[in-house]
């Protein structure tokens, strides 16, 4: 069995067991766990390390469980599936997850500055600008918001998508191709930019800044949502309030940061100062920018249907 064969089993056994905690009295049960799926970055990190979850439903009894992912295409899996409630991604893990029929839907976001992603070459690379980038292997992750990093920069060059090889690669295993050299260039985000550039100090080709206009997301799971409202809000409230804090202290960002994942101090700081961490609603103009994205990678075939994104986000209901 392969490992993604394993962890797609797994992560079935978990949702199997995790939609029957769930119970079956109806809606109207009280919710007796959380579960929120995070990456080594952003606003959710921080609430993490503030317990600001934890402290907003102490009252209820209720039980938060963390589940970390590397990236944002398993994390989403996962939600769909009901193995977890709640997480952040970037812009392209939706509309891959959507064209898949993923039950999610978007929640809020939070701005995702180009200067947090880089594409990476050796400093010895012949590699020079974006236009060399065509016949060479280019390191990322399928479906994640590199791949859309991957596919503007090349479209800004007047390069086709085919006119690349695309090594599709996790961001761990994505660092041990670049260190080795199996590849030509990474394409990536914080905090493994930040961990590459302390390590193995590459040259950066270009950062998505005037590249990607884009942000990242919160989704949840659309049947919890749908279930469970009044959460949603108040994950989305205590989300608001931990970014309002970030944006004022960012050093202890770069800390909380780094004690929750286990990530290189100083890498963390390079991280919590180019990011951004206000969290806000859904856009019109974030709905229109991840609908051309979609466009696009139905275009390039890398999504078997045509989506309307608007579709998968949420409408709280009225109180």
């Amino acid at each position: 069995m392969t490992r993604r064969g394993f962890s797609l089993l797994a992560i079935a056994a978990l949702a199997g067991s995790a939609l029957a905690s769930l119970g079956t009295a109806g809606a109207e049960e009280p919710l007796k766990e959380l579960r929120l799926g995070y990456q080594k970055n952003g606003v959710l990190v921080v609430a993490r390390q503030q317990e600001r979850i934890e402290k907003r439903f102490a009252d209820q009894g209720m039980t938060v469980k963390w589940v970390e992912f590397a990236s944002g295409p398993p994390l989403l899996e996962a939600l769909s599936l009901g193995a977890i409630d709640f997480g952040p991604t970037g812009d392209a893990p939706p509309i891959f997850a959507q064209a898949a029929n993923a039950k999610l839907v978007y929640v809020a976001s939070y701005p995702a500055p180009g200067t947090g992603s880089a594409i990476l070459v050796k400093q010895d690379s012949p590699i020079k600008t974006i236009e060399d980038l065509k016949g060479k292997t280019i390191g990322f992750t399928k479906g994640s918001s590199a791949n859309n990093f991957v596919v503007q920069t090349l479209k800004k060059a007047g390069i086709g998508y085919d006119q690349i090889k695309p090594a599709y690669l996790s961001p761990a295993d994505g660092g041990a191709a670049f260190v080795k050299g199996a590849i030509d260039a990474w394409a990536i985000w914080d905090p493994f930019y930040a961990i590459a550039e302390r390590t193995q100090h590459p040259r950066v080709l270009t950062t998505a800044e005037g590249i990607v206009n884009s942000a990242s997301y919160f989704f949840a799971n659309r049947d919890f949502a749908a279930e469970h409202p009044a959460a949603v809000k108040a994950i989305i409230e205590e989300l608001t309030a931990a970014g309002a804090w970030a944006e004022e202290n960012r050093d202890q960002v770069a800390a909380a940061l780094s004690a929750a994942t286990g990530v290189d101090i100083e890498a963390q700081k390079l991280t919590a100062a180019r990011g951004s961490f206000k969290v806000g609603p859904i856009t019109p103009q974030q709905i229109a920018n991840q609908q051309q994205i979609a466009d696009t990678f139905y275009e390039l075939k890398l999504i078997p249907r045509k989506i309307t994104v608007k579709d998968a986000v949420w409408v709280p209901p009225q109180s």
